[in-house]
Formats: structure tokens, sequence, C-alpha cells
């Protein structure tokens, strides 16, 4: 499902660590009714003891702080910094915790990243609190003013009160806050949407893309680091490379926290160069940032261009229509680029018989895990 389009927004670009989590602190600790977070990955560490401190003193000073982690990615919080958060005046919930009832339900996961601040800014993207985003993990996120906030209010109340996520005898503790949201007036008109996705194999994350792709007209550059797509968006790709759209992949190189996602994913190298698709390597760390640019349209947020992101977990994006925003976006892309290795079409032929035993037996399993699920 997706928002609708709303005018008069600010999106700011905010690349690498160093640059987000400093503003995002910030916020926390100015923010003076609410703040909302939502993410995937939290684990005990460096990070997490920070900012289990930023919302414990949001906490103190009465500010309403609700934090909603997924049951599985929340798995490396220590159970002495969830009494830290609960003991410190957090309201602390987990999606969808594992249990051995239904194994099928434990396959939809919350894997979005989201904070909100009383309701005037947010941040979205693909970080989470682990220690590998301080150094050894390259991400982006978008902080975002106006409307479209509002959106992202209702999108995670809707999950906080969801019987995935509230536990017996639990109320409901956002309704008040969703109709204090308010934006300010006076932006430049940067136009944006939210769109989600709600697990079980419907995407309008995918929707979207799929529309894009097939009606980009000059450029279509995508970041993800877990590059397994689908039949149909590989045959979309191709086909907007052999109509002259200029098409970019810009995906991790050997430094990848799962490497065989990467093989699975290598063995669509060559049909894709064929056909015209330029493809980079990033080489200094691993790239954990899911962004995209077609034309002047872009989108940021947590999905990944993977099965179990575009068919099962619950994804959430920032889709904005700006050129001005989009020439920002641009400019991250050729900086990544710069950094990154092309795989030229005639070595990637000549690649070793090693490389494609690898590719093979990824992609193998890769297929008899779709199939199965």
């Amino acid at each position: 499902m997706h928002g609708i389009w709303r005018d008069g927004n600010h999106f700011e670009l905010l690349p690498e660590a160093a640059l987000f989590l400093p503003r995002m602190f910030e916020a926390i600790e100015q923010a003076h009714r609410y703040v909302l977070i939502e993410l995937y990955l939290m684990e005990s560490g460096r990070l997490a003891s920070a900012f289990i401190g930023a919302l414990v003193g949001a906490a103190k000073r009465g500010v309403s702080v609700l934090l909603l982690l997924d049951g599985y990615g929340a798995l490396g919080l220590a159970t002495v910094d969830r009494q830290r958060l609960e003991t410190g005046g957090v309201a602390l919930r987990f999606f969808n915790p594992l249990g051995v009832k239904s194994l099928a339900r434990n396959l939809t996961r919350d894997h979005r990243k989201l904070v909100v601040i009383d309701g005037t800014a947010a941040f979205t993207g693909g970080f989470g609190i682990v220690d590998e985003f301080l150094d050894a993990w390259y991400e982006v996120a978008v902080r975002l003013e106006g409307p479209v906030v509002a959106d992202w209010v209702r999108l995670f109340s809707r999950l906080w009160d969801s019987s995935l996520s509230r536990g017996p005898g639990e109320a409901s503790r956002v309704r008040g806050l969703e109709v204090a949201t308010r934006h300010r007036e006076g932006y430049c008109g940067m136009r944006g949407r939210v769109v989600w996705g709600q697990g079980y194999r419907y995407q309008a994350i995918r929707h979207s893309l799929h529309h894009r792709v097939s009606s980009a007209t000059r450029r279509l550059w995508i970041c993800t680091p877990y590059f397994v797509p689908t039949f149909n968006l590989r045959i979309r790709l191709a086909r907007a490379a052999q109509r002259g759209v200029d098409v970019r992949l810009l995906l991790p190189g050997k430094l990848h926290d799962h490497p065989g996602v990467r093989y699975a994913g290598q063995r669509f190298y060559g049909r894709l160069l064929r056909a015209g698709v330029r493809i980079f390597e990033f080489q200094p760390t691993f790239i954990h940032a899911k962004f995209s640019l077609v034309d002047d349209w872009a989108s940021l947020g947590s999905c990944n261009f993977d099965h179990w992101s575009l068919q099962w977990n619950l994804e959430a994006n920032q889709e904005v229509d700006d050129r001005r925003f989009a020439a920002e976006v641009a400019e991250l892309f050729e900086r990544n680029f710069a950094s990154s290795m092309e795989i030229a079409p005639e070595a990637w032929s000549q690649r070793p018989c090693w490389q494609r035993v690898r590719e093979w037996f990824y992609g193998t399993l890769d297929s008899m895990l779709t199939r199965l699920l």
C-alpha cells in the first residue's frame, strides 16, 4: 500500500552514519512530546548503549518514548538492555516474536526503520542500532519534515497496536499522538509519499519500482546490499537498458555480511551485462544502503531487492519526486560509483571456474528456498 503524494515537504539526504546518527541523537534530545522508533536490527553494544541512554533521558524529561523492535532482529539485544529501557520509562514492544505454533508466521518480519520526533520530523533509511553502522557498514538516511510525517506516524500506529505487536492486556499509547501530528508551513514544495509493504507476497514498493523501471527515459540507478531480483525485475531492467536508458546497479563487493547472497545474485550478471546494464561493486566497506533513482524520482528506505524483502517483510520507503533532491541523490551515486569496481562484460565472461561453481551452488539454494516459500 502507499500514501498519497503530498507537497510542501523538505527532504535532507544524510549519507553515512557520521552524518545521520548525530542528527538523530540531537533530535531525540530536543524532543518535547514524543519519540516513535521502529527498527529491525538492534543489538547490544556501543551504539545501543548510547541510543538507550538518549531514549531513557527523553523519557525522564516526560517525553513519551515508544520503541517497536522486530522479534527476530532484536534477538541480540541483551536482557540487561531490555530492562534498562523498561525501567527507564521507555514503552517497548516486539513485533512477531518467534514461536513454534505457526512456523510460517515467523517468516514475516518488520524490516522497517523509522524515528519520528514530535510529529514534526522523521528519519528513515536502512539503518539499525548495531555497532557495524559506526564504522564497518556504509548507510544512507533521509530526514524529512512536512505533511508526509503524518503518514509515517499513522504507519507506526497501526503496527504498534496490531495483534502481532501488542501483548495481552497492553493498551494503545499512540491514538492521541496521531491527532497531535503537525507540520510547519512554508517549505519549498518538495513532493513525496510514503510507500510500504504488508508482507506475505504483497509489496506496493515492488509495484511502484516496476512502474518506474518500465517508464524510465534517462537514468535508472539502483543501490541495494542484497541483489537477488525476481525474474520480472530482471526483465524490466534489461529492457530499459536495451531501449537506451542509463541503467546502473551499485552493489556490495567482497566485503559482504552474507557472501552467499552476493554469489546468488552474481549468477544474473552475465545476462544483465549483455543487455547493457552497468554493474558496480562498492569497494571501501560493505554498502548496506537501499536507494534508487529513476529520472527525477528517488526512493530511500528499508527495502532490499531480494525475494525476502519483496515478498515477505514489512517494508517502507520514502519516495521523492523533486529535481533538486534527485540531483543530490545522483551526486551521491556518482561518488559511490567512483569508489567502486565496474564489472567489465569481457572480464566477467572469462571469470574462473570456481566463481561459476559458487554462483551455481548459492543460486540453486536460493531457487529452492524461493519455491518452498
